[in-house]
């Protein structure tokens, strides 16, 4: 896709059923370019949203768009429920921001990789790069089951990628403490 000088990039076969793992995520403009760049290439991805954005008359646009709230302060069983809708539906993609927040947050979120485990489909590695205008589908992750070493390698991934979010400030993976 050219759009305004953005590119999309798509490095993997079809896939019916995913999670995609996108990052980094550092502004609203990435939900924006990522729903530009899927529905260019007729993917429609589900995505998981924090519930305060669901307000009247918005509401009504994100769950057009095939947005899932997300409640921070209740528990919920949202892994339960999005593992239940892969295992019923022929064709489902989810997008998912592992960071969780636009802020800097070293802590990923691993329910993306619990429902990939669990509904036994890949995790497709996606990634905005602001610098180069592209958004990119790149590379196909089968989840192992060992949540901590499946996180560490998506995080060595992104870590290694020559990847820049909007505000490049706003994103780390967290491993350059660890290492």
């Amino acid at each position: 896709m050219k759009n305004h000088g953005w590119k999309f990039i798509v490095n993997i076969p079809p896939v019916n059923k995913c999670v995609i793992c996108v990052a980094p995520h550092t502004s609203n403009w990435d939900f924006i370019m990522g729903e530009l760049a899927s529905r260019s290439v007729g993917m429609k991805a589900k995505f998981l949203m924090k519930d305060t954005w669901f307000f009247f008359p918005l509401k009504y646009l994100l769950k057009a768009l095939g947005g899932i709230p997300v409640s921070r302060k209740h528990r919920t069983n949202i892994t339960g429920d999005v593992v239940d809708c892969f295992n019923k539906l022929d064709k489902l993609v989810v997008a998912v921001t592992p960071e969780g927040t636009r802020s800097l947050n070293p802590h990923w979120h691993k329910g993306f990789l619990y429902i990939a485990h669990e509904a036994k489909v890949p995790i497709v590695l996606g990634y905005f790069n602001y610098p180069e205008k592209i958004v990119c589908l790149d590379k196909i992750f089968e989840p192992s089951g060992d949540i901590d070493a499946d996180m560490l390698s998506i995080k060595k991934y992104y870590d290694s990628s020559n990847i820049c979010g909007k505000y490049h400030e706003n994103f780390t993976t967290g491993l350059e403490k660890q290492q």
